[in-house]
Formats: structure tokens, sequence, C-alpha cells
């Protein structure tokens, strides 16, 4: 893969860099800057090279239209902050701000262009209007460092299309999360271990076919769990549960059995009439989920035997959590495996998405862990043994 080093030298260079800023607000404000923070070696590294630095960024889902609520304004404001360089906002992605303030670039110095969802080309599933955009964008610069892992699975012209008009490499965010995410999907150490939750069984059919294949040690939790205990026979309550998805699951039950797959299902789970975060907790076993119940979070007896099964385990890869975590009272399962993967000597990567944003939440220090991924999907993809676009483009 082309790393910025055969890019040459940058100094005076305007240098595109599609970077992930996805990050969740609140009233306005930044509540998790963990993607800004990780996109910071990569840009620290062009700007000291002299480089123009031109970053480009999306946030939320704007639809293909300028929306206020999701300007990049309190990004720019962030990331100015945290790296100490100087940052200048552009009020458009390709227009006159845009082409004005890369023009007026020192070198060293970051422009961050409006949000690139802001024009429907972005996304656009017809190549020919991708490819319009990324040659607007290639105006806009003489080489491309892709650096967003949480975009690089979207055939999107501010991630795939633009690599292939400049002189195009990986950086430094892409190429951590490639190897460590390689460390977990190609030649583990042993036992093998891997941690699913998260809501719908459906989002991780392809991630469970193809990991059967590879992992010692499965251990599901979330709402998804509560189709495994329906296609083992128990009664669910009201707590989610994707019907035409039992059959699916059973097969994945009799497949772990023949491959001697430990296939690990929660032995209580903690319930609640409704789902919010006032709703009386009640712990019960999964033979007993009462029908006027929801399943919100795996019980305490869970988190000992998922802490335990995971002591024992060398690598392990964990995408989603066990249950509500944003509500202090179904968190904690959550908390356990993100425990056990803390204090534990095996390799960890946590896969993105809603697990790195619990990790951070529950107060865990990020360092205790071997990875924490920013792209959940794209993460997820890669374990579900997929080639991803945004990586594919930047190999030789």
């Amino acid at each position: 893969m082309r790393t910025i080093d055969t890019l040459g030298d940058l100094r005076g260079k305007r240098v595109l860099v599609r970077s992930d800023f996805n990050v969740p607000l609140k009233d306005g404000a930044i509540t998790d800057d963990g993607r800004i923070r990780a996109a910071l070696p990569t840009l620290k590294t062009l700007a000291d090279a002299g480089a123009k630095v031109v970053v480009l960024a999306h946030l939320g889902r704007p639809k293909g239209k300028v929306d206020p609520a999701f300007s990049l304004a309190p990004v720019a404001a962030r990331l100015a902050e945290l790296s100490g360089l100087k940052v200048t906002l552009a009020s458009d992605t390709v227009g006159d701000s845009a082409r004005q303030t890369v023009a007026s670039l020192g070198e060293g110095e970051v422009a961050l262009l409006e949000n690139v969802r802001f024009d429907a080309r972005e996304t656009s599933k017809v190549d020919a209007e991708r490819e319009e955009l990324a040659r607007e964008y290639a105006k806009l610069g003489d080489a491309f460092v892709s650096d967003g892992f949480g975009v690089v699975h979207r055939k999107q012209a501010s991630v795939y299309d633009i690599a292939k008009l400049v002189p195009s490499a990986a950086g430094l965010l892409v190429l951590k999360e490639i190897e460590s995410l390689s460390k977990v999907t190609e030649d583990p150490e042993r036992p093998y271990g891997v941690v699913l939750g998260g809501s719908k069984v459906s989002d991780k059919l392809g991630v469970i076919a193809n990991l059967l294949k590879k992992a010692d040690l499965l251990l599901i939790g979330g709402g998804m769990v509560f189709t495994f205990l329906a296609a083992k026979g128990y009664s669910v309550g009201k707590s989610l549960l994707e019907e035409d998805q039992i059959d699916t699951v059973k097969g994945y039950i009799a497949e772990a059995a023949e491959r001697g797959v430990d296939l690990v299902l929660p032995v209580d789970v903690v319930v609640a009439p409704e789902f919010a975060a006032d709703s009386p907790a009640t712990v019960v076993g999964v033979d007993a989920i009462p029908a006027d119940q929801m399943g919100l979070d795996i019980g305490p007896e869970s988190g000992k035997l998922f802490a335990d099964k995971l002591a024992a385990a060398k690598t392990v890869a964990w995408n989603g959590p066990m249950g509500v975590f944003e509500f202090e009272a179904f968190s904690a399962g959550t908390r356990a495996v993100a425990e056990a993967l803390s204090k534990g000597t095996m390799f960890s990567v946590i896969g993105g998405g809603d697990s790195a944003a619990a990790v951070r939440l529950l107060g865990f220090d990020e360092s205790t862990f071997s990875h924490i991924s920013t792209g959940g999907g794209a993460s997820l993809e890669l374990l579900e043994g997929k080639v991803l676009p945004g990586i594919a483009v930047l190999e030789d």
C-alpha cells in the first residue's frame, strides 16, 4: 500500500486529506472528539513537512443539501485547539470560498473544506457524478492522502474517485487500522475470541458466517442475542427479535457445534418494562424473561462468564455493546467486557462505532486496549472478509 513517503517532497504542495470528522454533537458541541484526535498524527506530519493541508470530511447525513446543523465549524475550532495549527474553514466544498481558502494557505497551514456531503455527488451511486466532483477536488490539490478509516468501505468521491486522479497514499491512521485489524482477521494468535453485540443479527450476518470459520470463541450479547435465544427455544418477551432470522441463527448454532467453536450466550439478562433510562431493571434467567418485559443488557452472571472466557484468549475482536450502555442501569454487561479486555494481556481490537463510544463513555483508559478502531462499518466489513474500495484503490 502506498504511504506518505511515496509522495516525495511535499513542501509547498497542496495535499488533500480525507479525514473522518463525523463526531457526535449535542446542542452544537462535540461530545466525543476521539476521531479528531486520531487524525492529528497524519495532519501534523504533513504540516511539519511544509505541505499546505486541505482536509475533506463529512458530518452526519445532510442528504446532499446545505444544512447548517451539519456544518464542520465546531470541528474546525476543536481541530485548531488540539493541533495547535492554523485551521481555516471554507464555507463551501469546491466553490469560491474553497478555492480562495486553499489559494491563501501557507506552508504548514490547514484548510478544512465544508461538509462534503452538502454536495449530492459525493455519495452518488452514479460513477460519472462522483467522478465529476472528484475532478473538482483534484483542482484543489497536488496529492491525496486517505486517512478517514470510517469511510474507506464506501465508494465515494472524496474517498475512492479522487485517489485515481492525483498521486495518492494511505495516511498514518489508515495504516495503523489495517495493521491492527489484520492481526485479528488474517492470522490471529490463538485462542481467538470474538465478542459481537449491537441491536440486530441482520447487521452481522456476514461477520458471523466468516468468523465461524476462524474464531475459537464467539460471545454473543446486545439486542441481537434475543434472536439466538429464540432459536434455542426461549421466550424473549418484548425484547428485540428478528423472527425472519431465527432459521439462519439455528444454522449458525449448528455450524459452531460442528466446527468446535465455543458459541457462548448469556445465562441471565437485565429486563425492564420499557426502553428508558429510568425503567425499573430486574435480573432474570434467560429461561424466565417475562412476556411484558424487554431485555436491555446481559446479566451479572453472564458478565462474569464472558470475562472468564475472554481471560483465556490471546486475541480478541469486539464489535457491538452488550446492552444499552448509554443508560446506567443497562451498562454493566458492556462494562464487564471492556474491563476484561482492559485488564487482560491479549491483543484486543475494539471495532469502532458504539463499542468505541462505550469505552470512552464508561471511562476506560484507551491505552489499555491494543487498538480502538475509528470505523465501525469499515472494521465490520474487514471482519466479514470484504474488500474495502477506499483501501484497494491505494494498493499498487
